[in-house]
Protein backbone atom coordinates (compact mmCIF):
# COMPACT_ATOMS: atom_id res chain seq x y z
CA UNK A 1 0.00 0.00 0.00
CA UNK A 2 1.51 3.28 -1.09
CA UNK A 3 0.73 6.58 0.57
CA UNK A 4 -0.04 8.29 -2.78
CA UNK A 5 -2.85 5.87 -3.65
CA UNK A 6 -6.15 7.82 -3.41
CA UNK A 7 -8.25 4.67 -2.93
CA UNK A 8 -6.41 3.98 0.33
CA UNK A 9 -7.23 7.44 1.67
CA UNK A 10 -10.87 6.98 0.62
CA UNK A 11 -11.08 3.65 2.41
CA UNK A 12 -9.51 5.07 5.57
CA UNK A 13 -11.88 8.05 5.55
CA UNK A 14 -14.92 5.81 5.01
CA UNK A 15 -13.80 3.63 7.91
CA UNK A 16 -13.40 6.66 10.21
CA UNK A 17 -16.81 8.07 9.27
CA UNK A 18 -18.47 4.70 9.76
CA UNK A 19 -16.80 4.12 13.11
CA UNK A 20 -17.88 7.53 14.43
CA UNK A 21 -21.41 6.97 13.13
CA UNK A 22 -21.66 3.55 14.78
CA UNK A 23 -20.55 5.06 18.09
CA UNK A 24 -22.75 8.17 18.16
CA UNK A 25 -25.88 7.18 16.25
CA UNK A 26 -28.90 5.74 18.11
CA UNK A 27 -31.15 5.10 15.11
CA UNK A 28 -31.20 1.44 14.04
CA UNK A 29 -31.51 2.32 10.34
CA UNK A 30 -28.55 4.69 10.53
CA UNK A 31 -26.52 2.07 12.36
CA UNK A 32 -27.24 -0.39 9.57
CA UNK A 33 -26.05 2.12 6.96
CA UNK A 34 -22.86 2.90 8.88
CA UNK A 35 -22.13 -0.80 9.26
CA UNK A 36 -22.46 -1.20 5.49
CA UNK A 37 -20.08 1.73 4.90
CA UNK A 38 -17.57 0.05 7.18
CA UNK A 39 -17.94 -3.20 5.23
CA UNK A 40 -17.42 -1.37 1.93
CA UNK A 41 -14.19 0.18 3.20
CA UNK A 42 -12.94 -3.28 4.21
CA UNK A 43 -13.97 -4.73 0.86
CA UNK A 44 -12.04 -1.97 -0.94
CA UNK A 45 -8.88 -2.82 0.98
CA UNK A 46 -9.30 -6.55 0.48
CA UNK A 47 -9.94 -6.15 -3.25
CA UNK A 48 -6.92 -3.90 -3.85
CA UNK A 49 -4.46 -5.75 -1.62
CA UNK A 50 -5.66 -9.36 -1.97
CA UNK A 51 -5.66 -9.66 1.84
CA UNK A 52 -8.54 -11.93 2.92
CA UNK A 53 -11.63 -9.92 3.83
CA UNK A 54 -11.93 -11.40 7.32
CA UNK A 55 -8.33 -10.46 8.13
CA UNK A 56 -8.95 -6.90 6.92
CA UNK A 57 -12.02 -6.69 9.15
CA UNK A 58 -10.02 -7.91 12.14
CA UNK A 59 -7.33 -5.28 11.56
CA UNK A 60 -9.46 -2.46 10.22
CA UNK A 61 -12.93 -2.74 11.70
CA UNK A 62 -12.43 -3.80 15.31
CA UNK A 63 -12.17 -0.42 17.05
CA UNK A 64 -15.12 1.32 18.65
CA UNK A 65 -15.68 4.96 19.50
CA UNK A 66 -14.37 8.01 17.70
CA UNK A 67 -11.40 6.94 15.62
CA UNK A 68 -8.05 8.24 16.87
CA UNK A 69 -4.48 7.18 16.08
CA UNK A 70 -2.93 4.19 17.79
CA UNK A 71 0.18 4.93 19.87
CA UNK A 72 3.53 3.18 19.32
CA UNK A 73 6.56 3.82 21.53
CA UNK A 74 10.19 3.19 20.54
CA UNK A 75 13.09 3.36 22.99
CA UNK A 76 16.48 4.78 22.05
CA UNK A 77 19.14 3.24 24.33
CA UNK A 78 22.84 3.95 23.89
CA UNK A 79 26.08 2.42 25.10
CA UNK A 80 29.51 3.74 24.11
CA UNK A 81 27.94 5.86 21.39
CA UNK A 82 26.06 2.95 19.81
CA UNK A 83 22.31 2.35 19.73
CA UNK A 84 20.53 -0.78 20.94
CA UNK A 85 18.53 -2.75 18.39
CA UNK A 86 16.65 -6.00 18.97
CA UNK A 87 16.50 -8.73 16.34
CA UNK A 88 13.15 -10.15 15.35
CA UNK A 89 12.50 -13.72 14.26
CA UNK A 90 12.47 -12.70 10.57
CA UNK A 91 16.04 -11.39 10.85
CA UNK A 92 15.26 -7.66 10.80
CA UNK A 93 16.20 -5.25 13.59
CA UNK A 94 14.26 -2.57 15.42
CA UNK A 95 14.28 -0.25 18.39
CA UNK A 96 12.56 -2.00 21.30
CA UNK A 97 8.94 -0.93 21.55
CA UNK A 98 5.37 -1.55 20.51
CA UNK A 99 1.74 -0.58 20.90
CA UNK A 100 0.79 1.36 24.01
CA UNK A 101 -1.55 -0.80 26.08
CA UNK A 102 -4.83 0.73 27.20
CA UNK A 103 -3.84 0.46 30.87
CA UNK A 104 -0.36 2.00 30.42
CA UNK A 105 0.98 5.50 30.11
CA UNK A 106 3.59 6.23 27.43
CA UNK A 107 6.35 6.06 30.06
CA UNK A 108 5.05 2.82 31.57
CA UNK A 109 4.70 1.22 28.16
CA UNK A 110 8.23 2.19 27.17
CA UNK A 111 9.64 0.56 30.29
CA UNK A 112 7.49 -2.54 29.75
CA UNK A 113 8.40 -3.03 26.09
CA UNK A 114 12.13 -2.64 26.72
CA UNK A 115 11.96 -5.14 29.58
CA UNK A 116 10.02 -7.65 27.46
CA UNK A 117 12.13 -7.33 24.29
CA UNK A 118 15.62 -6.54 25.63
CA UNK A 119 15.48 -7.59 29.28
CA UNK A 120 16.69 -4.15 30.41
CA UNK A 121 15.37 -1.85 33.10
CA UNK A 122 15.27 1.73 31.85
CA UNK A 123 14.26 5.23 32.83
CA UNK A 124 12.65 7.21 29.96
CA UNK A 125 14.47 10.56 29.98
CA UNK A 126 13.47 12.62 26.94
CA UNK A 127 10.96 12.59 24.09
CA UNK A 128 12.94 12.69 20.86
CA UNK A 129 10.11 12.84 18.34
CA UNK A 130 6.37 12.42 17.90
CA UNK A 131 5.66 11.35 14.32
CA UNK A 132 2.71 10.58 12.09
CA UNK A 133 3.78 7.12 10.96
CA UNK A 134 2.48 7.33 7.40
CA UNK A 135 4.71 10.36 6.72
CA UNK A 136 7.81 8.29 7.47
CA UNK A 137 7.27 4.52 7.25
CA UNK A 138 6.08 2.05 4.66
CA UNK A 139 3.85 0.25 4.08
CA UNK A 140 1.07 2.68 4.94
CA UNK A 141 -1.42 1.10 7.31
CA UNK A 142 -5.20 1.31 7.02
CA UNK A 143 -5.30 3.06 10.38
CA UNK A 144 -3.38 6.03 11.74
CA UNK A 145 -0.41 5.54 14.05
CA UNK A 146 1.40 8.08 16.21
CA UNK A 147 5.00 7.03 16.92
CA UNK A 148 6.83 8.34 19.98
CA UNK A 149 10.62 7.97 20.16
CA UNK A 150 12.06 8.21 23.67
CA UNK A 151 15.65 8.48 24.87
CA UNK A 152 16.15 6.06 27.77
CA UNK A 153 18.78 5.38 30.40
CA UNK A 154 19.61 1.81 31.44
CA UNK A 155 19.62 1.14 35.17
CA UNK A 156 19.86 -2.66 35.16
CA UNK A 157 18.75 -5.95 33.64
CA UNK A 158 20.11 -8.26 30.96
CA UNK A 159 18.80 -9.81 27.77
CA UNK A 160 16.81 -13.01 28.18
CA UNK A 161 15.12 -15.22 25.60
CA UNK A 162 11.54 -14.18 24.88
CA UNK A 163 8.74 -14.72 22.37
CA UNK A 164 9.26 -11.40 20.55
CA UNK A 165 12.99 -11.10 19.88
CA UNK A 166 15.86 -13.52 19.28
CA UNK A 167 18.78 -11.27 20.21
CA UNK A 168 20.10 -7.75 20.55
CA UNK A 169 23.23 -5.72 19.86
CA UNK A 170 24.52 -2.15 19.76
CA UNK A 171 25.27 -0.46 16.43
CA UNK A 172 26.86 2.74 15.20
CA UNK A 173 24.98 4.76 12.60
CA UNK A 174 27.29 3.62 9.80
CA UNK A 175 26.91 -0.10 10.57
CA UNK A 176 23.16 -0.48 10.91
CA UNK A 177 21.83 -3.97 10.08
CA UNK A 178 18.73 -4.76 8.00
CA UNK A 179 16.02 -2.67 9.65
CA UNK A 180 12.35 -3.47 10.17
CA UNK A 181 11.46 -0.42 8.07
CA UNK A 182 7.78 -0.56 8.95
CA UNK A 183 8.78 0.15 12.56
CA UNK A 184 11.87 2.32 12.24
CA UNK A 185 14.06 3.51 9.40
CA UNK A 186 17.48 5.12 9.13
CA UNK A 187 16.02 8.64 9.26
CA UNK A 188 14.36 7.87 12.60
CA UNK A 189 17.46 6.25 14.06
CA UNK A 190 19.49 9.25 12.91
CA UNK A 191 17.11 11.42 14.97
CA UNK A 192 17.93 9.32 18.03
CA UNK A 193 21.67 9.86 17.52
CA UNK A 194 21.09 13.59 17.03
CA UNK A 195 19.13 13.76 20.30
CA UNK A 196 21.88 11.90 22.14
CA UNK A 197 24.55 14.38 21.07
CA UNK A 198 22.46 17.56 21.40
CA UNK A 199 23.12 19.78 24.42
CA UNK A 200 19.58 21.10 24.27
CA UNK A 201 17.14 18.94 22.30
CA UNK A 202 13.78 20.18 21.11
CA UNK A 203 11.22 17.45 20.42
CA UNK A 204 10.59 16.93 16.70
CA UNK A 205 6.93 16.54 15.78
CA UNK A 206 4.75 16.42 12.67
Amino acid sequence: MMKNEPWLQWAVELQALAQAGLFYSKDSYELERYERIREISAEMLSYKTEIPLEKVKDLFCSDIGYQTPKLDTRAAIFRDGKILLVQESNGTWSLPGGWVDADCSVEENTRKEVKEEAGLDVIPKRIIAVQDREKHNLPVYAYKVCKIFILCQVIGGAFTENIETVGFDYFSLDELPLLAEEKNNREQIQLCFDALHAEHWETVFD
